[in-house]
Order: structure tokens, then sequence, then C-alpha cells
């Protein structure tokens, strides 16, 4: 999804997890702004590798449940999606995510996330 996106892994810690992606004109809804799809693959993207970034190896993620907040509209010429581990745990990891649009030399929050992940074993291939 991301590369669909055209976003990419900004910065990677233990924990916390950035990933950018640029405006394009092709992600946007009827006013022009990015699309709420798009902010939310971002964030929910961000969630899942910072979850995925204290699991074990041979484990994966996948996201149980999110909620966003659009809390401005997105506009801007780049967005960062900003995640962070709240709680982990073995089996489900709590995530937050801020979505940032670089907006005319300024940052502005356009969306919040809080997430819960799941831990998976990866399959054998």
């Amino acid at each position: 999804m991301m590369r669909t996106l055209g976003a990419e892994l900004a910065a990677v810690r233990p924990g916390e997890v950035e990933i950018a992606l640029p405006f394009r004109a092709e992600l946007t809804q009827q006013h022009g702004y990015l699309h709420a799809a798009a902010v939310t693959a971002v964030a929910d993207s961000a969630c899942g590798y910072a979850a995925l970034s204290l699991m074990a190896p041979g484990r994966d993620v996948l996201a149980v449940e999110f909620k966003v907040n659009l809390v401005a509209p997105a506009a801007g010429e780049r967005f960062v999606a900003a995640a962070r581990v709240l709680r982990p745990g073995r089996t489900l990891t709590v995530c937050a995510a801020e979505v940032h649009a670089d907006r005319d030399g300024a940052r502005v929050l356009v969306a919040v996330m809080q997430a819960t992940m799941i831990a998976v074993d990866i399959p054998a291939a």
C-alpha cells in the first residue's frame, strides 16, 4: 500500500515510526484535500510498523481496531504520520499516531489515530 501511495519510511526507532507522504493530486477528494483514506492508511501503517519494531523475530502484526479523528483539512505539500507504541503487549499492542501536513513552512496537525495491533505468527513459506 505504501508504494502505491508513494509513501516511504522517514524514521524508525524502537516503538516509533514516521512515514512521509508527498502530496499527489491523484490522492485528493473533491475539494483538493488529501483524501481521508490516504491519511488513514499512512497513520495505520505507521502504527503497525511501530508495533512491529518491538516484536520478536518471526512475528508480524495486524490492525484489529483503530479510530481516526480528522482535525483539519489535509492540505499541504507533504504529510508525515508519526506513530508510537503506548503499551506493548505479548498479543495486543496499543499505538497512537499523529499526521501533520507541511504547509507553507508550517507543520499543521490534520489527524490523530489510536490503534490496537495484534501479534501473529508469520506462516512458514
